[in-house]
């Protein structure tokens, strides 16, 4: 049976420990494994497919350039797909779509807006469907904060990691749903009405009792960062949300001011905590430059990681077709 991946859970816990695990070897060896290679090690030419779709509704820099050069440390060749580059979704159906692509490549990676149609992409693909962001999950990037954590601190298990800013959106659903999958407490902390849905939440407590994680979802920044190891943040307005004024953007600037990432925020963390964005950041406002430059600062091992999280994630999806 193929296996796709769409949303954190679709990793069981060992299983995310296998992902991580062989990001980590990829890390110190980049060129080991040639999955999509057309000579196996022992010289006999293969015939696997050696192309991967990353198809691109919404802009990117990490996402796009960590899979090209993934795939391409890989021995394949990244087709990149632009938006408006194909007829996926406006003349031609995502089932019809999919169905098209299996016979031509190994795996189809995908940023998009709608979670339903990388649900719809999976069903009908007989090839691995990897989400690359989605408006309500953003697995890989969690893959790749779980390897920064796990390599300064030496484990995730056990850990308590605090997410401030807009609660509700992609970054926060997967730091609760990777975290609890990792064993990890997740402290949750956003405005009323900025807060995750409440079956995302039901989710996260349903995986933390497998491995004995916990979740926090709370209004109040103070109670998040009290003592954690790990602190998180996102850009409070997220791509495709901007706000239609300047009043608008003010007002929201306002709602979000007092979860900011600060030296005094950092202050009621743990004197050892690290510090992760996911990138872009605007400093002075979801996080202080003197925090994200900083010595707690872990965001450009983390957004090297994108690379070697995402590397293993095709090489352990292939290895299941």
């Amino acid at each position: 049976m193929t296996r796709h991946f769409l949303i954190d859970t679709d990793l069981t816990q060992a299983e995310q420990t296998e992902v991580l695990d062989l990001a980590a070897e990829l890390k110190r060896a980049p060129y080991s494994l040639s999955t999509y290679a057309g000579v196996d090690p022992d010289g006999a030419v293969t015939t696997g497919r050696q192309t991967v779709a990353v198809i691109f509704d919404k802009t990117s820099t990490r996402t796009r350039v960590s899979f090209a050069t993934g795939i391409a440390d890989l021995g394949g060749v990244p087709l990149i797909i632009g938006a408006g580059d194909s007829q996926l979704g406006h003349k031609e159906s995502i089932t019809d779509t999919a169905k098209v692509l299996e016979r031509m490549v190994s795996t189809i990676v995908w940023r998009t807006y709608a979670q339903t149609g990388l649900e719809e992409m999976a069903a009908a693909s007989k090839v691995p469907v990897i989400n690359a962001l989605s408006d309500d999950y953003h697995p890989c990037q969690l893959l790749a904060d779980l390897l920064t954590i796990r390599e300064h601190k030496g484990q995730l298990a056990g850990l308590t990691l605090a997410y401030l800013g807009d609660a509700a959106n992609n970054m926060a659903n997967s730091y609760l749903l990777a975290g609890v999958t990792a064993g990890m407490h997740v402290r949750i902390a956003g405005p009323d009405g900025h807060l995750p849905q409440q079956s995302v939440v039901d989710a996260a407590n349903d995986r933390a009792a497998e491995t004995g994680g916990s979740v926090l979802v709370t209004t109040d920044p103070a109670a998040a960062l009290a003592g954690a190891d790990v602190v998180a943040t996102d850009t409070w307005i997220s791509m495709g949300q901007e706000p239609d004024s300047a009043t608008a953007k003010d007002a929201t600037y306002e709602l979000f001011s007092s979860y900011g990432v600060d030296t005094a925020a950092m202050a009621l963390a743990a004197p050892d905590a690290v510090v992760l964005h996911c990138l872009p950041a605007y400093r002075g406002y979801e996080i202080a430059a003197d925090v994200i430059d900083g010595p707690q600062s872990v965001v450009w091992d983390e957004a090297e990681n994108r690379l070697h999280a995402q590397k293993a994630l095709m090489v352990w999806l292939m290895d299941r077709r």
